[in-house]
């Protein structure tokens, strides 16, 4: 037998992960005691606690003031109400108007009205303050009419629904009123008030109804459940064995790293399934208790004759696609979880996580977003519209293999990561370029060196939660200066980090001197990038249209200030801060840590994925590598700003010259091209590329020879010395 896939080993494996997980009663709470216990309690407490507030709400007592020059008209009708037990006995006092158009049953049979002398209240707005008083009313002529004015204190509970009471009669007033006008005129008051009629007619079976509901709620508990039940044993299995100091042990036993990580990852997913099922029959229980005790469904006109039996198909299909996340989110948490080298830092690397996927899951509640061939493709958001999908009875089986085989296909590229992780022996001995230095005593820093990837990190997700808050406010608000707003901060958060972590700035952001050949070898490597990137933009926009509508739309947005203005805030500035926060700080601990091209993969990706566009992702994503490769070949940031500046220049100068463009590179201006000219343009692209990264390639020998003769030099005057 393959000693690699050794069943007997691996089950062994699996036995005492599962007990080393379980001894760990954060794992236990969290798989058992919070589904069973824990959500019933709260939901049970709460819906007492909302039951008895309202009940209280709607048997109170509310002082209300009239101070109108109306001749007594609406304390009239406050006196019919507050005397009257049905809504019937209100509108009798008031016209015989019907108890449609008059308050409920429930508002008039439960609170009661005081009405106080508007004598014995001198200053009102200090009376509403002190809630001796919930509403205070007067009234002034206003264009021929009396307009009413209700004053009450929002921040006062009693106050707010007192004024909505008051507000419902001054409403069956000016009805009362204007059926007299009509009747007084000698009209009939149903031609003048109704001319025409209306009526709803739902063709939605009761289990539509009910899957419409089921459809925004389920993914959501489901994506968050089996985040919540992964994550624990993720952290044990992984940063707690570090910690611990058994993770050395079961490294030297007689069995292969991918028996090691098959049994970890197996024992993950299996806790997150079980967790994540007590969580749903947890909630679903909660749910038929709320659904039997305030009878939703009667007053929703769903509750009677719904067929359970519909939902199997939805459900049993649900089943599968929770399986598969599992495994997909098991082994992106112990991805993460395995470069923290203790329980605390593991947590505040799943954070970031944590975050994403709870906003991601959140795509379910959004109207008009679908589930198309381009979504099925995107993690987390694929399986929240595919099951929103089932609830709905909208059963697409090409659909359904995309999102399952997408789901498969992502965990077997995280698991083969994982694997190269516990390859690397830096797993075990690689702390000091790993570890987040900024909770660390600054005297106890030493000066000197790069940031590490913990501090990469740390930036990156301060860097991205700043932009989306405060740079969108700032965008929203100022436009492109917004923008220039929003380019400060991707500067100065990873400068203050090096500056506080003492780094040394020249080798953090590499700042070196170059020589001619390698702007040279920038130039043409960028332009090729550039005319392969057309390609690429074509296909993305062609699997999400609606994302490269977005893009367009928020281009012309900020475009509106000039050329000169939008070169400055859209290439030049770009070009700095973008290029000293990507290719200067992240990169730098990178490649510290890191293989050159995970390195600079893992750049490219985070530039990609920091433009927040989908249809962007794969062109940026290329031109982060692109500008990362010129850093490593030429050791010196600035190609790289060149090379950032000229491509955002480029789309600068085709907004505002369209023309002038066209007739030099008339492709950049067209709004349409065929195949042929994308395979064409794209064919040019390559070998602009390839001359570039000749070029480069050049430039890196050249720069090495020289370093390594300085160093020899360096040492022969050390031992003549």
């Amino acid at each position: 037998m393959n000693r690699k896939w050794n069943q007997k080993v691996i089950k062994t494996l699996f036995k005492k992960e599962m007990l080393d997980v379980l001894r760990d009663k954060k794992t236990v709470i969290m798989m058992l005691v919070v589904p069973v216990i824990l959500y019933p309690l709260i939901f049970v407490v709460a819906l007492q606690v909302v039951a008895s507030v309202a009940t209280s709400m709607e048997t109170h007592t509310y002082n209300i003031v009239v101070d109108c020059p109306d001749d007594g008209r609406l304390m009239s009708y406050l006196e019919a109400y507050e005397t009257s037990e049905t809504t019937e006995d209100l509108t009798q006092e008031t016209s015989e108007l019907s108890s449609e158009e008059g308050l409920s049953d429930d508002n008039a049979s439960n609170y009661s009205l005081k009405l106080i002398d508007k004598k014995d209240i001198q200053d009102y707005t200090a009376a509403l303050q002190k809630e001796e008083i919930d509403v205070y009313v007067t009234a002034e002529m206003k264009d021929g009419k009396m307009n009413y004015i209700m004053y009450y204190l929002s921040s006062a509970a009693n106050s707010g629904y007192a004024v909505d009471i008051v507000g419902e009669v001054i409403s069956v007033l000016q009805k009362d009123l204007t059926k007299q006008e009509i009747e007084a005129a000698g009209l009939e008051v149903s031609d003048i008030l109704e001319p025409v009629s209306f009526e709803y007619k739902n063709i939605a079976s009761n289990e539509q109804s009910m899957g419409s509901v089921l459809g925004m709620v389920v993914p959501f508990m489901l994506i968050i459940s089996l985040l919540m039940g992964t994550m624990y044993p993720a952290i044990d299995t992984t940063a707690g064995e570090r910690e611990r100091g058994t993770l050395e042990t079961v490294l030297t036993l007689p069995v292969t790293n991918r028996q090691l990580i098959t049994s970890k990852f197996l024992t993950v997913a299996l806790i997150g399934i079980i967790s994540a099922l007590l969580n749903i029959l947890s909630i679903g229980g909660i749910g038929l208790y709320m659904f039997k005790v305030m009878d939703l469904g009667a007053a929703a006109g769903v509750g009677a004759g719904i067929r359970l039996a519909s939902f199997v198909p939805a459900i049993l299909i649900t089943i599968v696609v929770v399986l598969v996340f599992s495994l997909f989110i098991s082994a992106i948490t112990m991805c993460i979880t395995a470069f923290a080298k203790s329980y605390k830092e593991a947590n505040n690397y799943i954070t970031p996580l944590m975050l994403v996927v709870l906003f991601t899951g959140y795509i379910g509640f959004l109207p008009n977003i679908e589930l198309t061939r381009g979504m099925a493709l995107v993690p987390v958001a694929n399986i929240c519209l595919l099951i929103k999908n089932l609830m709905l009875f909208k059963l697409d089986y090409t659909l359904i293999f995309l999102v399952l085989v997408s789901n498969v296909f992502y965990a077997a590229l995280a698991i083969l990561f994982l694997s190269k992780i516990y390859d690397s022996e830096s797993i075990l001995f690689g702390e000091g370029k790993t570890g987040l230095q900024l909770f660390e005593k600054r005297s106890n820093m030493k000066k000197g060196g790069v940031p590490t990837t913990g501090d990469a990190w740390f930036v990156i997700m301060l860097a991205i939660v700043l932009i989306v808050y405060l740079g969108g406010i700032l965008q929203l608000k100022y436009g492109i200066f917004g923008v220039f707003g929003t380019q400060m901060i991707i500067l100065l958060v990873p400068l203050l980090m090096a500056i506080y972590t003492k780094k040394d700035l020249r080798k953090t952001y590499s700042f070196h001197k170059t020589g001619i050949l390698s702007f040279l070898g920038g130039i043409l490597l960028i332009i090729g990038t550039l005319f392969v990137g057309i390609l690429v933009s074509a296909v993305m926009s062609m699997i999400f249209p609606e994302s490269a509508g977005a893009v367009t739309d928020a281009f012309d947005g900020i475009m509106d200030n000039g050329v000169w203005i939008s070169l400055l805030v859209i290439a030049i500035t770009p070009a700095i801060c973008e290029e000293m926060m990507f290719r200067g700080y992240i990169y730098s601990a990178m490649k510290n840590r890191y293989k050159t091209v995970t390195a600079i993969l893992i750049v490219a990706a985070v530039f990609g994925v920091y433009h927040m566009s989908i249809v962007k992702f794969l062109t940026t994503g290329l031109l982060g590598g692109m500008l990362c490769y010129a850093v490593y070949a030429t050791g010196s940031i600035f190609p790289s700003m060149l090379m950032h500046c000229l491509n955002n220049m480029i789309s600068v100068l085709v907004y505002y010259y369209p023309n002038e463009i066209g007739k030099v590179l008339p492709f950049l201006a067209s709004e349409t091209l065929t195949l042929g000219d994308l395979l064409i343009i794209s064919g040019g692209g390559v070998l602009l590329m390839a001359a570039g990264i000749l070029i480069l390639n050049r430039v890196r020998k050249n720069r090495i020879a020289k370093e390594t003769a300085g160093e020899n030099i360096a040492k022969e005057a050390a031992g003549e010395n």
